[in-house]
């Protein structure tokens, strides 16, 4: 596979992941095709060495493994782990209201969207619905409406005279209702719960939902030489989609040591959920791991001590546009290399040690770095890399490619970046 062809493979894993359900489900997808086994949390785990396994938990967070041929006290767990959710808009419980002959909808902010960007947009809704059925069961499936559906129209500039100069803004409450359809006579129903229901056929009552409202336009290669590429929810698809890629290669999955992959929910408003990094289903998963094969109380706490995480997220490009955002000695630029993240306030779990190791690996792998450290005067973001490594003990290193736009509506990283990510987490899992 050469770096245009992940890139476009990567693109064609976000198309049909509008959801983290999906995310999940898109994954679940690959991992068939290698015969990845689903595991049930409540039931009695029995792993052979070198079998292939998953879990998943909130239908949203997944955990894949391959439980290596030696035990993990021995070995340790080699981790990656990504989130799979992005920020955005969803669905309020209520949403329909009808004014001037519109239905529209009202949403909720998901994490730090530039909420700009959503506007003048052929957008969509997709993800879970709760429902009962006509014999009182309750269901849920996952919907995915592929064709535009709402829109959030831009004001004109003659009503917003100062718009070039004072930027695009909405107010949260009032401006964000998204338009879905026309109210008339002929159809007097809401016409959100009417499309629900078309997707839902055996639905008596739906209950409830979580709905994510995305862009409906596919990604792109762009740039005279395609060496750019553009999408919605780059941030983090594309840390799962290298993480997945690099597993799933047959020169990997025979190994050793018991190989981790972990996707997250919730990432970009905390993590604190049953689901999410700073819950528990890493830990528990690792623990029942270790507990299938080993007698000794101490075995668990020796693999941990072994381990390693590459916690995988993306990072902030430099835009000559906006050159007084960026620490100078600190640039990192698209396809020139993935990036190692610092931060000294435990943002990011890296520290000297896990750099120099990441460091070898990318030399091993023949894959430039570069490194990030944000300015003193802006906030830094953070990762489940820090979360992880302090629920668990395990030492990690918190990396990235470049890209523009982070938490666009769509955003644009490099063709080179993300086959070279790929290349360094093969090299880290054999």
């Amino acid at each position: 596979m050469n770096p245009q062809e992940s890139a476009q493979n990567l693109l064609d894993f976000i198309d049909v992941s509008p959801s983290p359900c999906h995310v999940v489900k898109t994954i679940e997808e690959h991992l068939a095709r290698f015969q990845f086994e689903r595991l049930d949390e409540t039931e009695i785990w029995t792993l052979k060495t070198g079998g292939r396994y998953f879990v998943v938990r909130g239908d949203s967070s997944m955990i894949a493994f391959v439980h290596g041929e030696k035990s993990v006290s021995e070995t340790g767990f080699k981790i990656i782990g990504a989130h799979t959710d992005s920020p955005g808009l969803r669905i309020k419980p209520n949403p329909a209201n009808k004014t001037a002959g519109l239905e529209r909808l009202n949403v909720e902010i998901y994490g730090g969207a530039i909420l700009a960007t959503f506007s003048d947009r052929e957008l969509s809704f997709a993800g879970r619905v709760n429902y009962q059925t006509e014999i009182g069961e309750l269901e849920q499936c996952l919907i995915h409406f592929e064709k535009p559906m709402l829109r959030l129209p831009n004001l004109a500039i003659h009503l917003n005279r100062n718009v070039n100069e004072d930027g695009l803004k909405f107010q949260k409450q009032t401006e964000l209702n998204l338009i879905l359809a026309n109210v008339t006579e002929q159809l007097p129903a809401s016409q959100f719960m009417t499309l629900l229901h078309s997707q839902l056929p055996n639905a008596e009552k739906i209950l409830a939902w979580d709905l994510n409202v995305f862009d409906t336009q596919k990604g792109n290669l762009w740039g005279a030489n395609n060496e750019f590429f553009a999408n919605r929810q780059i941030d983090n698809l594309a840390s799962c989609h290298a993480a997945i890629t690099a597993l799933l290669d047959e020169s990997i999955l025979k190994n050793d040591s018991t190989l981790v992959c972990a996707f997250f929910d919730h990432e970009e408003v905390g993590s604190e959920s049953h689901c999410g990094a700073s819950g528990s289903f890493l830990t528990d998963t690792l623990k029942r791991i270790n507990d299938v094969t080993s007698r000794n109380p101490q075995d668990f706490s020796r693999a941990l001590a072994k381990s390693f995480l590459i916690s995988a997220d993306m990072a902030h490009a430099y835009h000559p546009n906006f050159p007084s955002v960026y620490d100078s000695n600190h640039l990192v630029h698209i396809n020139q290399g993935v990036v190692i993240k610092v931060n000294v306030n435990q943002r990011y779990t890296s520290d000297s040690v896990s750099e120099a190791m990441f460091m070898k690996w990318c030399e091993q792998a023949s894959v430039p770095y570069q490194m990030y450290s944000h300015r003193n005067d802006l906030p830094c973001g953070s990762t489940i890399g820090a979360i992880v490594s302090a629920n668990t003990g395990i030492r990690g290193v918190d990396v990235g490619n470049p890209m523009w736009a982070m938490h666009s509506c769509r955003e644009s990283a490099g063709v080179l970046d993300h086959y070279s990510m790929i290349k360094v987490m093969k090299r880290f899992l054999i």
